[in-house]
């Protein structure tokens, strides 16, 4: 299986770049998981409602130039769905069967996603209700997709 983490922005914190690395290896034997970085739109603070737009509709393009054809496409977005650990492993697991080998999962900027983006996705997913930064967001959804394969495998992972 091929897995493509799309995310706006640099990560430049070392703690969590460590900890996505750590998974990354882990997730070697179980899948090919490659992390792409798109820029971020330089933005002032105070934008408008046509300027917010403006912002996610420029990120949006870079996000699709990086999704292929064949690509089964998780936004994740607060109103997504909601998965447990156990569901999320079924739901790779189902795909896989279905002969969907590659997956993209993307992680917005600050403002969020663009309607572009959103409606290439065939889902969104939530991690609750709660807003972490992205940079967060990118250490807690490796750390489920390996949580989600060691499940599908039967082997032991702490609860």
């Amino acid at each position: 299986m091929k897995i493509k983490i799309i995310t706006v922005g640099k990560l430049k914190e070392k703690y969590l770049v460590q900890g996505i690395n750590e998974y990354l290896k882990r997730l070697q034997s179980y899948a090919k998981v490659e992390i792409i970085e798109v820029a971020d739109e330089k933005a002032p603070e105070n934008l408008s409602e046509a300027e917010m737009l403006q912002v996610k509709g420029k990120e949006g393009e870079r996000i699709l130039a990086k999704i292929s054809d064949q690509d089964h496409v998780f936004v994740l977005a607060i109103n997504g769905k909601q998965f447990s650990s156990e569901e999320f492993s079924k739901e790779i697991e189902q795909l896989g069967i279905n002969g969907k080998s590659q997956l993209a999962f993307v992680i917005g900027g600050s403002l969020g996603l663009s309607d572009e983006v959103l409606k290439r996705s065939q889902q969104q997913m939530s991690f609750g209700k709660l807003t972490y930064p992205h940079q967060l967001m990118r250490l807690v959804l490796v750390e489920q997709i390996y949580r989600g394969f060691r499940i599908m495998r039967g082997e032991p992972y702490h609860k």
